[in-house]
């Protein structure tokens, strides 16, 4: 089922429902919208794209922070036959000239963030756009661009009838980057489809349920984990802001059952909730049943801790990628909390392998490249040949995770392949390192990288962010670490904030360009 009948079917049959709600917590504003408007806005969008010239399979270009108007516009370019292209809000203004010569956008959504660094690069991004539709106050609209409610007023707000077959492009996703050059995907309206059952089936969301979606829609996470509302027309709180008042006042005035939590947030809440920042006598949580989170390894300390908390939330743990169409290919289960630190058993529909690098099964316990398989794995890397050929083998997509398998077949990730360190012939796998000084109790996020060697090639070293209010030192680090195996101790220690994207991910790149002067290109 196309995803844009299945926001038609949402609004025949509860029209009047709430679909969707925006929070903005600093303005103090709340928007509310029904599924009825929802679909209608959506057809307004598809149909004015359509007037404009675009025709099934072009491009346009969406660069928007988390906003109510976002997802209309998105399923507005899908129902009118084109490919969606969300791009990354942080995008720099060569970010998105390269972003856009690879894509070719012949239309390009944006909002009020981007207004000068789109300006910017104006005149190369025109050799393929031919409108700019601005996303935000018409009165701030720049000279360049046509406000969204300007470009929609004679729209019909009626679908177009533009004919959509499960195998079309629907959407071309960069990915995330940190490990290096980013590339685009290209997810199918099955991969979508897959997407929504595959969400629904893990976490069994019915109408009653309230999701809060905080991460950005323009990745493959957030989407896809509200596909699961979606899909049986239950409501979603679109949540401006991640403070851990914001996450609580939203659960406990919007009565929020699903939240998705990325590893910092999740960390900050139980941080003010110790320090007493935060007293959960002011909430009403009592409907919050689910806290499940992806996009990164998930430290187990932080689970521990979240549960002594918060003993009645069931929890799980997604692992997926970009070229999966966002989480689910493996997760963890609701049901197998004892197992807190694996990634899980193959999700609904999916399959597994682990390789070694001639591309052989590895036995169980032992690590290797974790390959996919299943209805989510993308079409391939937009105009990329070479790059698609490198990762899809016969119908599986070579993650690039280095993971493992234990004695009842749950699988462990053990880092990506680029990220493993290699010291004197010796593997080092710094997700290890990283969940063993989470445990720590003054550490609040970590991450370890290898730093050249002229002896050993490589040695690990380990970027410490300490808990507010906390003090630690090197040696007391030092110390800690002597449980483990003489070469996996880090041999150096630095104090700093660990980056991560905006979906969670440690952005190692930098921390290697910082710390070990390695520069990685994070061009497209």
């Amino acid at each position: 089922m196309i995803i844009t009948d299945i926001l038609a079917r949402n609004a025949r049959m509860y029209p009047e429902d709430t679909a969707l709600v925006e929070r903005e917590p600093e303005k103090n504003r709340r928007t509310e919208m029904t599924w009825k408007q929802f679909f209608r806005q959506a057809n307004r969008v598809a149909n004015a794209l359509v007037a404009a010239g675009v025709k099934k399979g072009d491009v346009c270009a969406q660069l928007m922070t988390n906003c109510i108007e976002w997802l209309p516009i998105y399923f507005g370019i899908l129902a009118s036959g084109a490919t969606a292209a969300p791009m990354n809000f942080r995008f720099t203004e060569s970010d998105i000239q390269t972003a856009n010569d690879l894509i070719s956008a012949k239309v390009l959504v944006f909002g009020p963030e981007f207004i000068e660094r789109i300006r910017a690069v104006k005149d190369p991004l025109s050799s393929s756009i031919q409108t700019f539709v601005f996303a935000g106050e018409p009165s701030a609209c720049p000279d360049f661009a046509v406000p969204l409610t300007d470009f929609t007023a004679e729209a019909s707000p009626e679908p177009p009838g533009v004919p959509l077959s499960l195998t079309d492009p629907a959407g071309l996703y960069f990915t995330s980057g940190t490990t290096g050059t980013p590339k685009c995907a290209v997810i199918t309206h099955r991969n979508l489809e897959f997407a929504c059952f595959l969400e629904n089936r893990h976490h069994n969301q019915t109408r009653a349920d309230n999701f809060l979606c905080i991460p950005p829609l323009y990745h493959t996470g957030a989407k896809m984990h509200w596909f699961g509302n979606f899909i049986v027309g239950a409501p979603a709180v679109l949540l401006k802001g991640v403070t851990p008042e914001y996450i609580l006042e939203a659960v406990s005035e919007e009565g929020v059952t699903v939240v998705w939590l990325l590893v910092p947030w999740a960390l900050d809440i139980l941080f003010a909730i110790e320090s007493g920042e935060v007293k959960l006598r002011n909430y009403d949580l009592s409907r919050w049943r689910l806290m499940h989170i992806g996009a990164q390894p998930v430290p187990r300390s932080l689970i521990r801790e979240w549960k002594s908390v918060f003993p009645h939330h069931q929890y799980d743990t997604n692992y997926g990628l970009t070229e999966t169409t966002g989480p689910g290919c493996v997760h963890l289960g609701m049901e197998n909390e004892h197992k807190v630190g694996a990634i899980g058993r193959p999700g609904f529909d999916w399959e597994y392998r682990i390789v070694d690098d001639n591309q052989v099964d590895v036995p169980p316990g032992t690590p290797g490249e974790l390959w996919v398989r299943g209805p989510g794995v993308m079409d391939g890397y937009y105009k990329n040949p070479e790059a698609t050929a490198a990762v899809l083998k016969n119908g599986w997509l070579a993650t690039g995770d280095v993971a493992r398998t234990d004695e009842e077949g749950f699988i462990w990730l053990v880092d990506r392949k680029k990220d493993v360190i290699i010291t004197g012939g010796e593997n080092i796998y710094p997700v290890e390192i990283e969940d063993f000084l989470a445990s720590h109790e003054k550490i609040a996020d970590v991450a370890v990288i290898g730093i050249p060697s002229l002896r050993l090639g490589e040695i690990p070293a380990a970027i410490i962010q300490p808990k507010p209010g906390r003090e630690i030192t090197k040696q007391e680090i030092a110390e800690f670490c002597e449980v483990l195996p003489r070469y996996k101790r880090p041999r150096r220690f630095f104090f700093g904030e660990v980056p991560r994207n905006p979906t969670g991910k440690i952005e190692k790149p930098k921390l290697r360009e910082k710390y070990a002067g390695m520069k990685e290109s994070f061009r497209l």
